[in-house]
């Protein structure tokens, strides 16, 4: 079994799949009269396909033992998905780049307490993955006709590590 150690999120190490959601960056300017701050821009939004339109839902992820056992990965090839923690608590993030015959190897991530992330439409990526404890989240996606999901079982899986200082 590969092993794999979640690395910090950070935009820099996330700009290749996706965005990172948070309340960084230079992109934020007060409003409603000075009262409040708004972090303009965060991610994009792709909704593509027939009847395609941008959803607003909510999920409680329940967490997965940990080392996790990657055995699949999922990717929706007609939007993007966002996943935006209502807690302070930091999840566990994996992605993978298009391989010659579907998903590569795993790159995993772990976000700060409050980050979110946005994936890019077609992107491979684990399934949703609180740690410790449940979590609720805020999700942004794709609706609309036409299936939206594809999956990938690896003929072999991958040991997904926290980093120490996590675990």
């Amino acid at each position: 079994m590969t092993r794999i150690t979640a690395r910090p999120l950070t935009r820099e190490s996330f700009a290749e799949f996706g965005d990172v959601i948070d309340m960084g960056g230079d992109n934020h300017y007060p409003i409603n009269g000075g009262k409040a701050e708004r972090y303009h821009g965060l991610a994009t939004a792709e909704a593509q396909g027939p009847n395609a339109r941008v959803l607003i839902s909510m999920v409680r992820g329940t967490p997965c033992e940990l080392p996790l056992k990657l055995t699949m990965v999922e990717r929706h090839p007609f939007g993007s998905q966002a996943f935006i923690p209502l807690s302070p608590r930091p999840f566990l993030v994996v992605v993978c780049h298009d391989g010659k015959d579907g998903p590569g190897e795993p790159h995993a991530f772990i976000t700060a307490p409050g980050q979110g992330i946005n994936y890019r439409r077609n992107l491979w990526h684990g399934v949703l993955t609180p740690i410790g404890e449940a979590q609720d989240f805020l999700i942004v996606d794709r609706g609309g006709d036409g299936s939206n999901l594809e999956e990938c079982h690896f003929s072999h899986p991958y040991e997904i590590h926290l980093p120490d200082r996590i675990a």
